[in-house]
């Protein structure tokens, strides 16, 4: 039994190692806005890419286009926009949305006025909305010049929704209205194209809307937080696209009832159809300049000769609320992305959101998990502790046998096996409570860092983030403290050298937990402690049973 627990000890530990590798890569050295900002007055590459297809049913042949991510031209202007939730900037080109912030997430705590940056037309955070028409009777694309009645825009206190428009003018009597449609409280974007033919022919095309960005070179060996990609459709409602998948071949697909999307940690933009009936054309392009897109392509739409006519898309910009992505479009609440143990991470924030609700508190909600997870496991746990307990009582026979018989693993296996089968201990029981907390914490921990909700969410006194490290490395003391106790409850390893690797572990595991986010550590400091007065009682009982039988 010491053998198997010592491995499984030592793969949490390289679980631990995986983590933390995982954790440095999410937040170590990101590009910080005050770069970002200084960038604004530089220069992007100029990129051409073709043309995103047509659907085969439409039987069009739209001409290609450029996408263009040069430096905004000179005549272009900007139309800022604020709203409860966002300040962006609209592109007078193309009628793009340039520029996101989301006013309800800050930086950094200590920030609280500077938003997070989600979308930005400059290097090196290149991400942008681009959009258009596409028909052989002409129509802007998002190379095409709009001109903008108004130069700024805010959503007024009274105000329930803001709408923002933007006019393009052909020759021929074709008038198009780009319109960004905001509501209070949503970060779902409606966009629409009012289109006026005052020519002699009809106009027959389709509206498209697309993503792009720069691949931001995070890579990852074992487990990540996803950046790339998304995919949905009725057949398999999340699937990922990663920008090596759209440098290796191009999406084209015809989907109905399907989205969209770019992912990055905690946010997501997504397409989504005007109705879930609604049939759209799905693509993707890779240029060699690290520049992603992913778009969507709307039905065949006809204006007939001297009528109106309007074609509608849905964007979302903003966290990866899952209560509010179920209700946009099917399966966009999976961009909460889990991983591998999604069925074990699921259930545990619908419980952590129920304590919430109860609470009001995320670190409480987390205490309360941690104590279900216990009495779920309790019985399980109960009789770990117990194969452990005796295990410790009978080591001193252990060790002696294991001198007697030290030049003979024949016979040293059997005579411990003859103790293990009179005093009816499990050799192996002692592992489950090690075994059956692996899955729970990987779990767990893809939980606290995919839940935008825990963001920046603090507990008591000086945990102010739950999704971030302590950075008084309290509960990571405290969490070594607890093992070191465990440790002393448990009975130690026969072999030296096991004793030496298990006596450097909780320092190990304390180095290893200053730099994960405080709310995983608060759950492994209040499971030990949870587990040390189980254990202790269990001990306590099996020593005085065994004292009263001389």
């Amino acid at each position: 039994m010491g053998n198997l627990r010592f491995i499984l000890v030592v793969s949490l530990s390289l679980v631990m190692l995986m983590l933390w590798q995982e954790w440095e890569k999410d937040y170590g050295a990101p590009v910080s806005q005050e770069e970002a900002v200084e960038t604004q007055n530089g220069e992007a590459r100029h990129v051409d890419v073709p043309a995103a297809p047509v659907s085969p049913e439409t039987q069009q042949s739209v001409s290609n286009i450029n996408i263009d991510t040069a430096a905004p031209v000179s005549d272009e202007e900007h139309v800022e926009v604020k709203t409860d939730l966002y300040q962006i900037n609209i592109g007078t080109k193309g009628g793009g949305i340039d520029k996101v912030e989301l006013l309800k997430f800050p930086v950094a705590l200590d920030t609280p006025d500077v938003p997070i940056l989600l979308l930005n037309n400059t290097s090196p955070l290149f991400y942008v909305v681009q959009g258009g028409l596409l028909s052989e009777n002409g129509g802007p694309t998002h190379e095409a010049m709009f001109t903008a009645p108004g130069k700024s825009y805010v959503m007024g206190d009274a105000d329930n929704s803001l709408v923002v428009p933007l006019v393009w003018e052909s020759e021929n009597g074709l008038k198009v209205t780009k319109t960004y449609e905001f509501t209070r409280d949503s970060y779902l974007v409606n966009i629409k194209y009012e289109i006026e033919n005052q020519s002699t022919e009809p106009w027959v095309g389709h509206a498209y809307n697309q993503l792009q960005r720069s691949d931001p070179g995070r890579e990852s060996r074992i487990l990540y937080t996803y950046t790339g990609a998304v995919i949905s459709s009725p057949e398999q409602r999340y699937e990922k696209l990663s920008f090596g998948d759209m440098e290796d071949e191009k999406l084209s697909l015809d989907i109905t009832n399907g989205w969209a999307a770019m992912l990055q940690h905690y946010f997501v933009s997504a397409l989504v159809p005007a109705s879930r009936e609604e049939q759209n054309h799905y693509y993707t392009l890779a240029p060699d300049n690290n520049r992603y897109v992913i778009g969507a392509i709307t039905p065949t739409t006809t204006v007939a000769a001297n009528t109106a006519g309007a074609i509608e898309q849905k964007l979302y910009m903003g966290p990866k609320i899952q209560s509010k992505l179920e209700e946009i479009a099917p399966g966009l609440e999976l961009t909460v992305d889990y991983g591998v143990l999604w069925f074990l991470a699921k259930p545990l924030f619908w419980c952590l959101d129920k304590f919430h609700g109860m609470t009001g508190n995320w670190g409480w909600a987390i205490v309360l998990v941690t104590l279900m997870l216990k009495l779920i496991f309790f019985k399980l746990s109960a009789a770990g502790y117990k194969s452990m307990a005796n295990m410790r009582r009978v080591q001193p026979r252990l060790m002696a046998i294991k001198d007697r018989y030290k030049d003979d693993r024949t016979r040293l296996n059997q005579a411990m096996m003859d103790i293990y089968k009179k005093e009816k201990i499990n050799p192996l029981g002692g592992c489950f409570p090690i075994l059956i907390q692996i899955p729970v914490f990987i779990a767990l921990y893809w939980t606290l860092l995919e839940s935008v909700e825990l963001r920046q969410t603090g507990f008591i006194f000086w945990l102010t983030d739950l999704s971030a490290p302590d950075r008084f490395y309290v509960l990571p003391l405290l969490m070594g403290a607890t093992m070191l106790i465990q440790q002393k409850l448990n009975p130690a390893p026969m072999d030296p050298v096991q004793q030496k690797v298990m006596s450097v572990l909780p320092i190990v595991f304390t180095v290893f937990f200053a730099f994960f986010p405080s709310g995983l550590v608060l759950y492994w400091v209040v499971n030990n402690t949870l587990s040390i007065a189980q254990q202790w009682v269990i001990t306590r009982s099996i020593d005085r049973a065994a004292a009263s039988q001389g």
